[in-house]
């Protein structure tokens, strides 16, 4: 029987990741470069270990022999996306991961070819906004006659991960990006609108999400654009790799995660709805873990999909307490 390997298994969301997988009666391998944390980590969950480097692709495609889905969590994905990816590809295995960095998705974009012929798929954001958004902005444009244009909002709620952190640090430089008419263009950067999560209009400013490309890729909507609303600790400062590994169990469940589409049809109308979950952490790491699961009992396609388009836009529901309310005007 193939087995799920999750690489990166030891780090903050890879853990959660494959203790949901072995609660849930998933056959795992867990996966990475520590010898030590992984032997460990095995031993706990009651699985098997691999231990390879991405720097060596006969080992990277050895290591992946019995291994039907490859879930990948170890950021930065700007590092690992790409090898995991080709050799996915080469060796006929599914490929997931929880990445928010968008080079993933524009190389599963460009790989989606060479997935199709091989009979394999690409999950980038199996979980996360993703799979939050995706969700939400599919239930919406259903709402909608004629939609021609999509807000996406997250409400981000108390500190980063260690990993998130050394990942965006990477992406501060990036454009501010939209899509418009079915484009991704540049947008100028500081822009600032208001969003409603449910308790009154706040302030969210412009970003680049991965969603610019999945929502548009699930929904066919030509114009979308992205926001943020962060409370909590903010970015945090200093060195980060002194960083803890996460927020704690007890600080997710203080912080739950909000997210609000409002699609606009060619009259100017506007249909809204509202997702509220668990920390985006444990929502991920749930999601992904159920992704994994349900891809190795069969449920995909081949090439670039979205959670949306491969589970459904009920999906986000069935991943712990999350719930979606529709908003009337």
């Amino acid at each position: 029987m193939k087995k799920l390997m999750i690489y990166g298994a030891t780090g903050y969301t890879g853990r959660m990741a494959a203790e949901h997988a072995t609660a849930a009666g998933t056959a795992l391998i867990v996966a990475g470069r520590n010898e030590a944390a992984l032997s460990t980590l095995a031993a706990s969950l009651g699985v098997e270990h691999r231990v390879f480097p991405l720097e060596d692709i006969a080992a990277v495609d050895r290591s992946l022999s019995g291994v039907g889905v490859l879930l990948n969590c170890a950021g930065p994905f700007s590092t690992t996306a790409d090898v995991l990816m080709r050799a996915s590809i080469r060796n006929g295995v599914h490929y997931l991961d929880v990445a928010a960095e968008l080079d993933s998705y524009r190389l599963a974009e460009k790989l989606d070819g060479q997935a199709r012929a091989a009979g394999v798929m690409l999950l980038p954001g199996s979980g996360g906004s993703v799979a939050m958004l995706g969700c939400l902005a599919g239930q919406v444009v259903a709402r909608t006659d004629g939609p021609s244009s999509i807000r996406v909002g997250m409400h981000v709620s108390g500190g980063l991960s260690r990993g998130s952190a050394v990942s965006a640090m990477g992406s501060v430089t990036a454009e501010t990006l939209a899509r418009v008419g079915g484009a991704l263009v540049a947008r100028s950067a500081g822009a600032v609108t208001k969003l409603d999560f449910g308790k009154g209009p706040v302030d969210c400013f412009q970003v680049t999400l991965p969603d610019l490309i999945t929502i548009w890729r699930a929904t066919g909507v030509p114009d979308i654009e992205a926001f943020v609303h962060l409370t909590g600790s903010g970015f945090p400062q200093g060195d980060l790799a002194a960083l803890p590994d996460g927020p704690s169990e007890q600080e997710r469940k203080a912080n739950r995660y909000q997210a609000v589409v409002e699609v606009s049809d060619s009259e100017g109308n506007i249909v809204r709805s509202i997702l509220d979950t668990v920390n985006g952490y444990t929502f991920t790491a749930i999601a992904a873990a159920e992704a994994g699961r349900r891809v190795l009992m069969g449920e995909d396609r081949p090439g670039f999909q979205t959670p949306a388009l491969l589970f459904g836009n009920d999906f986000a529901e069935t991943i712990a307490d999350t719930t979606i309310v529709d908003v009337q005007g």
